[in-house]
């Protein structure tokens, strides 16, 4: 969208604004889809959200290089954002369905772990390499084809992953009222804990790809932020993974502080830095903490999930990654235009900031005896 924004209406600060709708769209219908996607299943929920985000995709891409009005490109942007069929969270909430009634309960606390590590380092590869193929693709063939490509993509494999065996069934109207938990359950304060949780980390991915991009474009090679930002990524990618092997001992609790703390020391470390080597320095931190820190978070938001919900809270999650993310990217280009890229520094510290002290709160609202030593295993209350 950013990409698509500038090259078409040669404005940065409405590819800000545009970006930052399609998050006002996710943020508004996200949980809507998902609470669809637990009431009616996943497959008539995905194949009606995937045909109108590809086609939403599509009319955006002929409205940018339209003569038609800013405003218009803003109402396209939330309407994508707003149809954004959630494969994600479905995907997490599918799995972890899967595991948890097919498999032994001795079984089910560690193949849950790996389960979200291995689902939070595909996300983490996406956000990495997914700015890199947009770049390519916009080079080459203009700032239409990654958008034009995003519609085939979801057309395609949203609805290959609609129809999959694993999709789960409709509820009728009398398992909904005996299966599905009230509404009420999904405002307990150690579930918006974790989505405010995970919000900071979508508030860091936004802020910081952002001010790297503001810091590459000071020494004339903007383009080449999102290659810094892999080492961040990648990195990040294989911590994320390696979550599966960590001590049980070492619990969602305890990991919550340690790796916001190591998130602190990062973007503390980010002030300080004046050239490319020290860059690189801070990314390295950065990215040992930042994995590590989602997976834990969407493990607390299985355990969290009230009955029936799944899919809701997953798309919860998701959602308060994305807004974050769309937010913070429109803030730190503010910031950075006006009062420089040093200034753009503070904002991803700013969010990480958030996130330890929610998990401070988390730790409060977790009781010692109850918290899950393993993704899954608890449900909390």
């Amino acid at each position: 969208m950013l990409t698509l924004a500038v090259a078409a209406r040669g404005s940065v600060e409405l590819g800000g604004i545009t970006s930052a709708t399609v998050g006002l769209g996710v943020a508004c219908f996200g949980p809507l889809i998902g609470a669809a996607a637990d009431r009616f299943g996943q497959r008539p929920t995905l194949l009606i959200s995937g045909a109108l985000n590809s086609v939403a995709l599509g009319v955006l891409a002929w409205v940018a290089f339209s003569p038609l009005p800013s405003w218009a490109m803003l109402i396209g942007s939330f309407v994508v954002g707003a149809t954004a069929p959630q494969i994600s969270p479905m995907s997490r909430s599918r799995l972890v369905m899967i595991a948890q009634t097919k498999l032994p309960r001795e079984q089910r606390p560690r193949t849950i772990n790996s389960t979200l590590a291995y689902e939070s380092a595909a996300d983490e590869v996406v956000f990495v390499f997914g700015p890199v193929i947009v770049g390519l693709l916009a080079t080459s063939l203009g700032a239409w084809a990654p958008i034009a490509g995003a519609a085939v993509l979801t057309l395609v494999f949203v609805t290959l992953f609609a129809i999959h065996r694993t999709s789960p069934p409709a509820r009728s109207a009398e398992a909904a009222a005996t299966e599905l938990a009230p509404v009420a359950e999904l405002r307990r304060a150690p579930l918006l804990v974790t989505v405010f949780g995970i919000f900071t980390v979508g508030l860091f991915f936004g802020s910081m790809l952002t001010s790297l991009t503001a810091f590459m474009q000071d020494r004339g090679a903007p383009e080449q932020a999102g290659l810094l930002y892999g080492v961040m990524g990648v990195g990040s990618a294989v911590l994320a993974i390696g979550v599966a092997w960590f001590s049980p001992r070492f619990t969602l609790r305890y990991r919550w502080l340690a790796f916001s703390t190591l998130l602190v020391a990062g973007a503390l470390l980010l002030q300080t830095v004046r050239d490319v080597p020290s860059m690189v320095l801070s990314l390295s931190v950065l990215g040992i903490g930042i994995g590590p820190l989602l997976v834990t978070l969407y493990g607390f938001g299985a355990a969290r999930t009230p009955a029936g919900r799944s899919a809701t809270v997953m798309t919860m999650l998701g959602s308060g990654v994305i807004v974050g993310q769309s937010l913070a990217a429109a803030i730190t280009g503010i910031v950075a235009e006006s009062f420089g890229t040093q200034a753009s520094f503070l904002i991803p510290l700013v969010s990480v900031v958030l996130g330890l002290l929610g998990g401070l709160v988390n730790w409060k609202l977790t009781p010692s005896g109850q918290h899950p030593s393993a993704t899954g295993s608890v449900q909390l209350p």
